[in-house]
């Protein structure tokens, strides 16, 4: 039977203060009535003795400590998953918003989850094309690693989370392939863009979607990347899905973070950051991956926009130290209205070499993308050189570098958001650009490749 209290003592933010309660359990889920019969939702942060503080999900306004009753449900915060999700969209505490009907669940799952066992866990070595030449051919993402994306204000990056959404694929598999979606703290505008992208392309049709808006609950947004990876987990691990998670923008996440420390007064961490911010970002990072056994997998993609550009901010320092590398979006290029601008120096994937090569991509691939990344580099001094000294300053094979950089910003990195390229016309794009270049400074691709897959006439 459930007790019903009615000794709330205080509320601030979005936190209640409970007295004289027994058996309650962290992060138990709570039902909080109002005096006009409105029930909202709420999770135990903390309990101390007899009193408990609870985290209310859909804000306090409105809330008479006086006449307020609080059941707690003996259960944690779950959400009701089934395969009709697919092609669905929720909002961020995973009720329906699109009009369509309720789903019937087949289960309901705690949306905490379950850490994977490290013995269990199975080495991310299958490649997934995204269709962008910067990632797949240069910064390779592979089935069950997480590669998050670093953004600034007001770069592109929610173009290139709706690129990747719509033509991500796993090449020779015949597991079925889905996108789960979750947008944290994003304006209508940008929900509007993202809904409105994948129904006009049809990535809608194999894409779950969790919307939190700006102006939802911070306490909210907390829950929405638990409620995608849960879903994710449960179709990846029991509809035997390759799933990939897309999730947007993690800053706004780890700023309602603070602002649920700072109301609960606890002692803060860099730039006001809590202490445990690197835990709680692991435990959503440490989601994906693969099981040995298991068909399906998670792999991860988290989006964050780094405050003042600063890639020391403890946001994007986090990050970098628990997932398996990042792709960095410049301003640069984006001023020089390269799309996507992405940084493919500063840009790093750990696993690509497990992805790439003969049976997976092509044997060429790793040669390839050695080279471009050193003639690149090569390029960019060149450049600055010229800058400084002046063209006339420069050698014969510098120009040819100079020629080579603004090619391969201007063709290969500069593609559009609505270009699906396949990893073939990556390394043939690559191959062409390389021919600007003599044989003799293709020091990192050997000679018979070299003669195999020079374009003709080069």
């Amino acid at each position: 039977m459930l007790k019903e209290y009615k000794t709330v003592t205080e509320v601030v933010g979005p936190l209640m203060a409970i007295e004289q309660v027994a058996g309650v359990k962290y992060d138990e889920l709570v039902e909080i009535q109002m005096q006009n019969g409105d029930i909202r939702t709420g999770q135990v942060l903390e309990v101390e003795e007899d009193k408990a503080m609870v985290q209310i999900f859909e804000g306090p306004a409105g809330i008479n400590i006086k006449n307020t009753k609080v059941r707690f449900r003996g259960k944690p915060l779950s959400i009701d998953v089934s395969e009709d999700m697919v092609g669905r969209v929720f909002d961020g505490m995973g009720r329906v918003i699109d009009e369509g009907p309720e789903i019937i669940p087949e289960q309901s799952l705690d949306i905490n989850g379950q850490a994977i066992n490290p013995v269990s866990r199975d080495y991310p070595d299958e490649f997934i094309q995204t269709g962008i030449s910067a990632i797949d051919h240069l910064n390779t993402l592979v089935r069950g690693q997480k590669l998050p994306v670093f953004s600034g204000s007001g770069l592109p990056h929610k173009e290139l989370a709706a690129q990747i959404a719509r033509q991500a694929s796993v090449l020779n598999s015949d597991e079925k392939f889905a996108v789960v979606f979750a947008a944290m703290g994003i304006t209508f505008e940008e929900a509007e863009f993202f809904m409105e992208d994948f129904r006009k392309t049809g990535a809608i049709d194999r894409s779950v979607m969790f919307v939190n808006l700006a102006n939802d609950p911070a306490i909210e947004r907390i829950a929405t990347p638990k409620m995608a990876l849960t879903v994710a987990e449960y179709l990846a691990f029991e509809k035997d899905m390759h799933v990939l998670v897309i999730m947007t923008d993690m800053t706004n996440y780890c700023e309602a973070l603070r602002e649920i420390s700072a109301a609960r007064r606890e002692v803060p961490g860099r730039r006001g950051y809590p202490g445990y911010l690197y835990t709680n970002l692991s435990t959503l990072y440490e989601r994906a991956g693969r099981l040995i056994g298991k068909k399906g997998s998670v792999t991860q993609i988290p989006i964050l926009s780094m405050p003042e550009d600063d890639i020391t901010h403890p946001i994007p320092d986090l990050t970098g130290y628990i997932t398996e590398g990042q792709i960095i979006l410049s301003r640069d290029l984006d001023h020089a209205n390269v799309k996507p601008p992405i940084d493919v120096l500063p840009s790093l994937s750990r696993l690509k070499d497990k992805g790439t090569g003969e049976g997976k991509t092509r044997k060429d691939h790793a040669a390839t993308m050695n080279q471009l990344f050193a003639a690149y580099a090569e390029g960019k001094q060149a450049k600055e050189l010229a800058v400084i000294l002046g063209e006339s300053a420069l050698s014969h094979t510098d120009k040819l570098y100079v020629e080579f950089t603004n090619r391969f910003e201007a063709e290969y990195i500069n593609q559009g958001f609505y270009t699906n390229r396949t990893i073939e016309e990556s390394l043939d794009l690559g191959w062409e650009l390389l021919s600007i270049l003599p044989k003799t400074e293709l020091k990192r691709i050997k000679n018979d490749m070299i003669e195999e897959f020079m374009p003709e006439g080069e």
